[in-house]
């Protein structure tokens, strides 16, 4: 039988051990230090709700953070974090044991020292990431029951993108500078078009999603098939239009510095064309 031997504990959820594959590990679980110490075998068939941190880097960021946060604290994001890890449909990167706990220890000390913060994407991330916003509701739902704090809802939407980077394996500051980006995008349109945009229509999520799948094709550097039946009838249909979708084809290569192809800008313009009233939008 495979087993882990301890080598510190931390504290009764995390300890230092050695795994018979991995080497020196950081093992988190609900009360796996307790009673332990060091030497002490632990069958890995036994332990229920386990984390093991293999990267180096990840390893050394969470023994920083374990003088840093509340064992309470540790002990609530452990079964937290294994509620995601089995609902999110795909492996979660480990650094979210680091990023998310971190956020969170912060997010709780802004809201003892009564520090408002205000999250200016929340409504599109709810729309863009539906599952992990579910997943960061529950979360937070849990913190405050847990932990006797009343974390608002501007939290969930940061909570999200924290899971939605942890299942692409993606940069949680990437995430956000996207999320940042399309909102920046529909003031730039709201601004142009002179519209005040209703968030709750049809046309708008289909914009947000629009938006965030160019602005995956653009990271990913993928062209998309080029409309050549349709191009020039919406060039000559909408100029104005085809121009201003080129400006924010611009903001975007020059935000995410990567080329941006002209199907972009003609599907953009479909999009744009939606939104203004004589359309119905």
């Amino acid at each position: 039988m495979e087993s882990l031997q301890v080598r510190k504990v931390l504290n009764n959820n995390v300890i230092i051990a050695v795994h018979p594959e991995y080497g020196e590990t950081v093992v988190i679980g609900k009360g796996i230090g307790f009673s332990r110490k060091q030497g002490d075998a632990i069958a890995l068939d036994s332990i229920e709700k386990m984390f093991i941190l293999t990267n180096e880097k990840a390893k050394e960021q969470y023994k920083l953070l374990m003088h840093q946060v509340d064992e309470k604290l540790i002990e609530v994001m452990n079964d937290v974090i294994f509620y995601i890890s089995q609902h999110a449909g795909a492996p979660l990167n480990e650094q979210i044991h680091i990023a998310l706990t971190d956020h969170i220890a912060f997010a709780i000390k802004r809201y003892r020292q009564q520090i408002p913060i205000h999250n200016p994407f929340q409504y599109e991330t709810r729309e863009l990431y539906p599952r992990e916003y579910l997943l960061a509701q529950h979360a937070i739902d849990e913190i405050n029951r847990r932990l006797l704090v009343q974390l608002p809802e501007d939290e969930v939407g940061f909570v999200a993108l924290h899971i939605y980077s942890a299942i692409t394996n993606r940069h949680v500051l990437e995430v956000k500078e996207h999320s940042r980006l399309v909102t920046d995008l529909i003031d730039l349109i709201e601004r142009k078009l002179e519209i005040k945009i209703k968030k709750d229509s049809l046309d708008y999520a289909r914009l947000l999603r629009h938006l965030m799948v160019a602005l995956e094709r653009i990271r990913r550097g993928e062209r998309v098939e080029e409309p050549t039946k349709i191009a020039e009838i919406i060039k000559n249909e909408y100029p104005e239009m085809y121009s201003f979708a080129w400006t924010l084809m611009k903001v975007i290569q020059q935000r995410m510095q990567q080329p941006v192809y002209e199907a972009e800008a003609i599907y953009l313009t479909i999009h744009l064309q939606r939104m203004l009233p004589s359309d119905g939008a």
